[in-house]
């Protein structure tokens, strides 16, 4: 395991972290999540990812209790959640001061630790001035309660305002954003965000490296039952494989898992490396529900050699979806 730091920050994190979206309280329970989280800690990893609107806090509850289970020391990671999905009350969703400091606490309690090492905003709130979300930022900053703070999904335009904000009034400023990032999806981390990574030092943890499962090729030959796909309340995500345009990507899938086995890896190394190629990657976010399935993506750090320039150029080739280089004047 390599470490890089977290954009222009002196923090340094694995290049494979562990999240809890879609398993922890829905799949793995406590027992099951602290052997997962101590597998990849024992591989090196050490940035966990949260939310809480993950499972309504359920999986920040599992995360904290696994740690707590395996006793890790605070100081050889780093834990993180995100505000926006609360509950469906007026004051439990969105970034008002009141709910970002509201779900703080509540991090704080489940995941059981004194602070959080980042906290995300995990969405853009429109209906909530800019100055207000990063003045009770700073705030958690000055206290002590957060170290980083973040965003997730936001544009360039709504980090370059946060930015300007904190700038002015001399607050503490976004660090980092949390992204999807794979081979399909693309136009944010190396389009919008390219001016910002030097403009602001942005790092980026980026999530959904395997595009929902579809790079590991397990949906080739249709929707496996025990798939996330078929997940109540996952039905999006089967609807966007059997559309056209996800029928088209699967060809795409195909012509990569050859590419891939003729490199001497399978397809979901080769995917998950390639991410890792962007120096404005900070880390590559894994889930797992099994043990066996983390240790795998693991692995795929063992064959970070085999993806050379040649394969790059290969690979792009058949994705055909690089976004422009921006225009200069």
């Amino acid at each position: 395991m390599l470490y890089r730091r977290l954009g222009k920050s002196g923090l340094k994190v694995s290049e494979f972290s562990f999240g809890a979206w879609v398993t922890f309280a829905k799949q793995v329970d406590t027992g099951a999540a602290a052997s997962l989280i101590g597998t990849a800690y024992d591989a090196g990893v050490n940035f966990f990812d949260n939310a809480e609107g993950y499972e309504s806090g359920a999986a920040e509850q599992v995360m904290g209790d696994a740690i707590k289970q395996l006793g890790l020391k605070r100081d050889t990671y780093a834990v993180s959640t995100k505000v926006f999905w609360g509950g469906e009350g007026p004051m439990n969703k969105g970034l008002s001061r009141k709910h970002i400091v509201d779900a703080c606490h509540a991090g704080l309690k489940r995941l059981g630790v004194d602070y959080l090492d980042l906290y995300y905003c995990h969405r853009p709130d429109v209906t909530t001035p800019i100055e207000e979300t990063v003045s009770a930022m700073h705030n958690l900053v000055t206290q002590g309660k957060i170290l980083y703070w973040g965003t997730s999904e936001w544009s360039a335009q709504q980090l370059t305002e946060a930015y300007a904000v904190a700038r002015q009034y001399n607050m503490t400023p976004p660090t980092m954003e949390q992204p999807q990032y794979n081979m399909f999806t693309r136009e944010k981390v190396e389009g919008d965000y390219r001016p910002l990574y030097d403009l602001m030092g942005l790092g980026t943890t980026i999530w959904s490296p395997l595009a929902s499962g579809l790079l590991t090729g397990k949906y080739n030959d249709g929707i496996p039952a025990d798939s996330r796909a078929n997940l109540p309340g996952y039905e999006w995500l089967k609807e966007n494989f059997e559309s056209d345009a996800g029928k088209a990507r699967i060809n795409k899938v195909k012509a990569l898992a050859k590419l891939a086995d003729e490199a001497g890896m399978p397809i979901h190394h080769m995917a998950l490396l390639w991410c890792l190629c962007n120096p404005n990657v900070s880390t590559v976010i894994l889930g797992a529900s099994k043990e066996s399935q983390l240790k795998d993506n693991l692995k795929a750090l063992d064959s970070r050699d085999k993806l050379t320039g040649e394969l790059i150029e290969k690979i792009e080739t058949i994705l055909d979806n690089k976004p422009a280089e921006p225009q200069t004047f």
